[in-house]
Parts: structure tokens; C-alpha cells; sequence
């Protein structure tokens, strides 16, 4: 279980992580899984705050085994690529956001088993607690994604409906939509 103080988290800059977005098609097209943190910061928070599934790289790990860590440990799924490279883009805090897509399914009546976390609460007090890293998980048609999403990762849905399509128009001829 990993601990985070205010006193003992690590340098807000140049900190890597990486991560997977997990697509699928249904009849209106392209949806992707996105993630709630956990915790105590944003009890009420749905907007701007939902995440790609994504984690801290180890030292010397290669990104893509990192993401793909990272993926299963916060959603208690183990991703099968292949994988689309989405590219990285910088968070306002500084953090580096490595990348890649896959395509899956997820089925919604399952909880997600994500790993906890030891959250000193309020900061600075002493007072200690388990919380889980997601507390929720979901597919989201891009639309709702868009203002469920965190804006620096939002760059990650264009480049995904760049490399895919959404399902619609000409572009339902390229890829399948279930009916």
C-alpha cells in the first residue's frame, strides 16, 4: 500500500507517468473508460477530475510495461493489446503523461479492485486512512468524456478519434459499431 504525507510526496515536477485508455464501439459509436480518483480531495467533483487509468513509472521501466501496470493494478483488469501510441502531453503540475489506447470491453455490474492507498487527512495532522486510488470507473460516449475529463488529457480523445474514427458517417464504414 503506498503512503502519501504532505511532508514526504515526491517533487511536483518532472514526475512520469503512463497509462491506457481503454475504447470500445456500441451503437453511438466510440466510448472510452475512464477513472475517478479516490480520496478525500473531490467527494462531490465529476467534472475535470475523471483520468485515463495511469500510474508512476519505476525507474528505468519501459513506459508502455508501466502503463500496462499501472492499468491493472487501478482497475483490476488485465489489458490486451495491441496498443495505439497517443503520444505524452504536461500537466498543469508539471507531471509528463505518457499514453496508449486499446481496444476492450468492461462489464459495468463488476466493481473495479483497485489498490489502496494511505492518506494522511488533513494534511499535516497525523491522522491517517485507507482509501482506494479509483473509487469509480466507467465508458463514456466522447461527448460526456469531454467534461468528465481532466482538460490537459483531453488531447488524448482527439488523437485517439484521429487514429480510429467515432463510429460515425464515413468513418462507420472503417470501423465496426455493434448493433
Amino acid at each position: 500500500m503506498t503512503r502519501y504525507s504532505s511532508n514526504n510526496r515526491a517533487p511536483r515536477r518532472g514526475r512520469v507517468s503512463a497509462g491506457l485508455l481503454m475504447y470500445r464501439w456500441q451503437r453511438r459509436g466510440l466510448e472510452v473508460f475512464l477513472a475517478r480518483p479516490g480520496g478525500p480531495w473531490f467527494p462531490r467533483r465529476e467534472h475535470d477530475i475523471w483520468t485515463i487509468p495511469k500510474g508512476e513509472v519505476e525507474p528505468g521501466e519501459d513506459l508502455i510495461v508501466a502503463a500496462t501496470r499501472e492499468f491493472q493494478e487501478e482497475v483490476g483488469l488485465t489489458p490486451q493489446g495491441p496498443y495505439l501510441e497517443l503520444g505524452s502531453i504536461r500537466q498543469r503540475g508539471g507531471k509528463t503523461v505518457h499514453a496508449w489506447a486499446f481496444e476492450g470491453d468492461w462489464d459495468a455490474s463488476r466493481p473495479i479492485q483497485t489498490s489502496m492507498v494511505e492518506i494522511e487527512w488533513p494534511p499535516g495532522t497525523g491522522t491517517w486512512s485507507v482509501w482506494p486510488e479509483i473509487d469509480r470507473a466507467a465508458f463514456f460516449g466522447l461527448e460526456v468524456a469531454r467534461t468528465h475529463m481532466k482538460c490537459a488529457q483531453q488531447p488524448f480523445l482527439d488523437r485517439l478519434v484521429a487514429l480510429v474514427g467515432t463510429g460515425h458517417s464515413v468513418e462507420s464504414d472503417r470501423h465496426p459499431v455493434l448493433g
